[in-house]
């Protein structure tokens, strides 16, 4: 595990540090109204609440905050692994799929459990000096527990020269 990981946990589930930490790093996050309802070495859960900041048209939520919900779950446990390391690793979203299943209203959750995975990749790509890549699944439930969302989001990483 990153020796890191325990001082970005401190800021990721601090609600004020966190919001200043998106507000600085992820300024849309912050608008759109994400915020963490759950985060650990292994999983990270996303919240997200409809608002007329965030909706569509229709009255449900933009396609684009709900992938960024589902980015930011995995990128959490992605960016605990890479927080502060030595030697520096980057990360990045190489790819990304999206099924949707119902219109997103009231209080979405996304959840990513792969943090073990997440974790493993970033060490071979500091074993190897290649790059190490890794799919991370994201899904979106609605309040009664109904999956609206899946996303598969395709990280990247790779030491820094």
């Amino acid at each position: 595990m990153n020796p890191s990981f325990n001082k970005f946990k401190s800021i990721i589930t601090n609600p004020i540090l966190f919001k200043f930490f998106l507000f600085q790093k992820l300024s849309s996050a912050f608008f759109a109204g994400l915020s963490i309802h759950h985060f650990d070495a292994e999983s990270c859960v996303v919240r997200i609440k409809l608002s007329w900041f965030n909706q569509n048209p229709f009255n449900s939520m933009y396609f684009a905050v709900e992938a960024m919900a589902a980015e930011m779950c995995s990128g959490m446990l992605a960016f605990s692994q890479v927080y502060q390391r030595s030697p520096k690793v980057s990360m990045l979203v190489e790819g990304m799929e999206a099924t949707f299943f119902k219109k997103a209203t009231g209080v979405i959750l996304f959840s990513c459990d792969q943090g073990k995975e997440i974790e493993l990749a970033v060490q071979k790509a500091i074993k190897t000096g290649e790059s190490s890549k890794i799919s991370c699944t994201s899904i979106g439930k609605n309040s009664e527990g109904i999956i609206v969302a899946e996303f598969n989001m395709h990280w990247t990483f790779k030491v820094k020269n």
